[in-house]
């Protein structure tokens, strides 16, 4: 075991990977000599040398569109976004090709894509973005969101190894704000299960990524006044662990759904349609929703924090989910 930070861990499973199969390579801006814009690449040039880990141009197209060629033709690429948001220059080379290509040829497409994703770090409306509602809507991709280093490791690992191109969301704010403990040995967490966080009795939260954390807050919030509130961790957004979604509101009647996304067409309202067509008669109370407000993400700190979900908001809207 090892006390490794979010990004340790998706690095320690990046070198893992390419110990192990030297047909994983890298793409992407400023990943060699540099490290990659947040360090996760920080030694993998001098390890793994250039034709391994590939300093790429300024153009998410072509980053895209190479590794989706190198995917089809036995290689299995890493792709890496500086930010989410610029994965929007490189739209049509993942949904148009990439997504399609098992339905269309009848072949496996390799692929993951690293999106650092998220607010909370005052980076204002173009490096802030929670794309996943995007891919979530199209055929053909994976996507994952650890909320912890252990899984951070274990799904970048399984993401790499899965056949199916891979939308992996790495929170920037959890970065070098969460440890915890890592096994040194080979392990993978399979795609499509989440977990249970924290067991509870009187209401469900059902989310991913960093509002993870906060849901947990708001659990220990609730505990002291007498609310027991179970935290579940989808892990996986698509497939989603509706079994796991439908047990735990079956147990408390009641489900609070929480992501960062903007709150309007995001995943959320999906997992309010299946508790509502899947659990209606145990429910004690309307599924209710909370994510960002529909507006650009703000630069200012206050209005960011304004903007966002956080554990003053959850507590708010858990209490009175309870009382209802």
């Amino acid at each position: 075991m090892a006390l490794l930070t979010y990004i340790e861990a998706i690095s320690k499973g990046l070198w893992e990977e390419m110990e192990r199969d030297e047909s994983v390579i890298l793409l992407g801006e400023d990943i060699g000599k540099f490290g990659g814009a947040f360090k996760v690449t920080k030694g993998f040039l001098d390890r793994f040398g250039e034709e391994r880990v590939i300093d790429t141009v300024l153009a998410e197209t072509a980053i895209l569109g190479a590794a989706t060629g190198a995917a089809v033709v036995g290689m299995r690429p890493v792709a890496e976004m500086q930010f989410a948001d610029f994965v929007t220059t490189g739209f049509s080379q993942l949904v148009n090709n990439t997504a399609s290509i098992h339905y269309r040829w009848h072949i496996p497409c390799p692929m993951v894509v690293r999106l650092p994703s998220g607010a909370g770090i005052h980076g204002g409306p173009f490096h802030s973005r929670n794309p996943e509602a995007w891919f979530f809507h199209q055929p053909g991709f994976k996507i994952v969101a650890p909320s912890f280093p252990h899984d951070a490791k274990g799904l970048i690992k399984a993401a790499v190894r899965d056949n199916n191109p891979v939308i992996y969301l790495e929170h920037k704010r959890l970065y070098r704000h969460v440890k915890g403990e890592v096994p040194d040995t080979d392990y993978t967490i399979e795609i499509g299960k989440g977990v249970v966080r924290r067991e509870g009795n009187d209401l469900s939260i059902i989310t991913y990524g960093a509002t993870v954390h906060q849901a947990l807050e708001t659990a220990d919030a609730m505990a002291k006044e007498g609310v027991s509130v179970e935290v579940v961790d989808l892990l996986s957004l698509m497939p989603l662990d509706t079994e796991l979604i439908l047990a735990s509101v079956r147990k408390t009647g009641k489900a609070l759904i929480v992501h960062e996304d903007n709150l309007t067409g995001g995943i959320g309202g999906e997992i309010a349609a299946i508790i509502s067509e899947k659990a209606f008669e145990h429910l004690d109370a309307p599924v209710r929703r909370l994510g960002a407000l529909d507006i650009p993400t703000p630069y200012s700190p206050p209005l960011e924090e304004f903007f966002l979900p956080n554990a003053k908001k959850l507590t708010a809207a858990a209490r009175e989910l309870a009382a209802y």
